[in-house]
């Protein structure tokens, strides 16, 4: 059975991310086009909320540049903070019912693809509760031995059972039944999942669509994804 979605929601936590915010929206513009020409008459209405968490640098002042954008400042200094409140203030309103909007998670320092959003909406209509999508280091920077061990542990597949905040989506009702993201500084993502599917909740997953990523060593949460790159260097 189809799964109506009257809305995508987009969340993208930021924390001083001045040097790769204007990627990241500019792809979430590209991927919101693909997605209005591949539905012009019945596609969902798509918001994106940025989450400025303990910005100091100039990554307000881009966001505010962009009027289709929603954004919130907060201080916590914590992802799982940051994008549940970003959650918060997308359905704040209840104008859509939560079993019929899709959240769809990606970070700053990240670039989706362009047919992103229309492979998070395939995988909510198709009845699935949790999507999880694959994430590709960017190649600049990253030395070629470093990427292809990464590659060799994280293939790039149809199923596999990598977590990725960069690329995770999830249907709000879901969401809400299984506590959102903790108030962590990493690892809410993986934290959520385990939940859903504690519940039960259908978990599927894609390497379609992979996210382009920062290949930084030294990221913004601790264990974080830089934490990987790290660690696959050792």
């Amino acid at each position: 059975m189809i799964t109506l979605i009257g809305q995508l929601v987009v969340v993208v936590p930021a924390r001083d991310e001045d040097k790769t915010i204007t990627r990241c929206l500019d792809a979430l513009d590209a991927a919101v086009a693909r997605l209005r020409g591949a539905r012009p008459m019945d596609g969902p209405e798509v918001r994106i909320v940025v989450v400025l968490d303990k910005c100091i640098d100039g990554t307000a002042a881009i966001v505010a540049r962009r009027p289709s954008v929603d954004a919130i400042a907060i201080s916590a200094g914590a992802v799982g903070v940051a994008r549940s409140r970003g959650i918060e203030r997308a359905l704040a309103g209840g104008v859509v019912p939560p079993e019929n909007v899709w959240i769809a998670n990606t970070d700053a320092d990240s670039a989706v693809s362009a047919d992103w959003l229309c492979v998070q909406l395939e995988a909510a209509e198709a009845g699935h509760g949790v999507l999880l999508g694959a994430v590709r280091p960017d190649d600049e920077g990253l030395e070629a031995e470093r990427l292809a061990h990464y590659l060799r542990r994280h293939p790039l597949r149809e199923s596999h059972r990598n977590v990725h905040g960069a690329n995770l989506g999830v249907r709000a009702d879901h969401y809400l039944a299984g506590g959102g993201f903790a108030p962590v500084s990493t690892g809410e993502d993986a934290a959520l999942v385990a939940s859903l599917e504690s519940l039960g909740v259908d978990v599927a997953s894609t390497a379609r669509a992979a996210v382009l990523t920062s290949s930084r060593v030294l990221g913004r949460a601790p264990g974080g994804y830089a934490g990987v790159l790290r660690a696959v260097a050792g």
